[in-house]
């Protein structure tokens, strides 16, 4: 089996180093052969001059492709279109990965029935959870990019993250690859990229593996510990899913639908009269999710052939 770990990098010299590290020290089967191509999306600081190092230590193992298309999306897109493995497994720049984590990750692909595999995102050692943030609710976490569904292997109903994921190239082949629209670019915090192409595949039939054992550990840097950082990403995700699932159904003015005026109406009287830090804040997000739902719904109509949908932010 030949397998191909794709890293798309931006302007994230240091974090992009300890992951390389890490990624280097993967101890797989001898018989498999593997190899890390790392994306540079117009980065401007050092990352050209980092990843050259690790090419000039092992130019068999490591490469380097330069996107210059903005947009995770095509990076990863690019990563895609230029790897050499029949696997390709994706992580991203700033998280650590234990030697394992590919070898974990991919051995499922011996069975020919599984089409993907994911597993855990975990927070570095000494992460706490901020008190206004609610103990309960794994989609709570996702602003800090953490994953743990379970710790039991098996299949997955829910699409992986994409710093911890692995398809086989035949089905980018057989489905497309990532949104452009989808996925972190300059001056937009829309993302989705990854969980949207797994949901297409899981709406395809297609089989998704779970395995715990495949251990990626995520930065949580200072600014996704703040609740401004939240709310910017809750709301960006409201757009997100506009962009993925369509406008929701039901009468509209000025491209709206009128229910979620009154969701904000519900959720700022929630948010305003709860006294609890963590319920208060559970309300404040999901009203920056909808804020941010209305304001897609509202380009979204601009536009020719907008499609009416369930509501993403229900």
């Amino acid at each position: 089996m030949k397998v191909t770990a794709i890293i798309c990098t931006y302007n994230r010299w240091q974090t992009l180093r300890r992951a390389l590290e890490s990624v280097a020290a993967s101890k797989l089967p001898a018989e498999w052969t593997w190899d890390a191509l790392v994306v540079d999306n117009n980065s401007t600081d050092q990352t050209r001059e980092v990843v050259a190092e690790f090419c000039r230590q092992d130019p068999e193992r490591f490469r380097y492709l330069f996107e210059a298309r903005p947009g995770k999306s095509n990076a990863l897109n690019a990563g895609i279109q230029h790897a050499r493995g029949e696997i390709l497994a994706f992580v991203d720049d700033d998280v650590t990965v234990e030697p394992t984590w590919l070898a974990n990750l991919t051995a499922v692909f011996a069975d020919d029935s599984w089409a993907g595999a994911g597993g855990p995102i975990l927070p570095p050692v000494g992460f706490a959870r901020p008190e206004w943030l609610s103990p309960t609710g794994k989609h709570l976490l996702a602003p800090f990019a953490l994953f743990n569904p379970r710790p039991n292997p098996g299949e997955l109903d829910e699409p992986p993250w994409g710093t911890n994921m692995a398809f086989r190239r035949s089905m980018f082949e057989k489905y497309g690859g990532f949104r452009a629209d989808l996925g972190p670019s300059p001056g937009s915090g829309v993302r989705n990229e990854d969980t949207e192409f797994g949901r297409r595949l899981l709406a395809a039939g297609e089989r998704i593996f779970y395995a715990p054992s495949a251990v990626v550990y995520h930065s949580v840097p200072e600014e996704r510990l703040q609740q401004r950082y939240h709310l910017a990403w809750w709301s960006a995700h409201g757009r997100a899913d506009v962009r993925e699932f369509g406008i929701p159904p039901g009468i509209c003015l000025f491209g709206i639908p009128l229910h979620l005026f009154g969701r904000v109406i519900i959720l700022s009287f929630r948010w305003m009269l709860t006294l609890g830090p963590s319920r208060r804040f559970a309300f404040k997000r999901s009203l920056w999710c909808t804020f941010g739902a209305i304001k897609e719904c509202f380009q979204q109509s601009r536009r020719p052939n907008a499609q009416h949908k369930p509501n993403p932010c229900a």
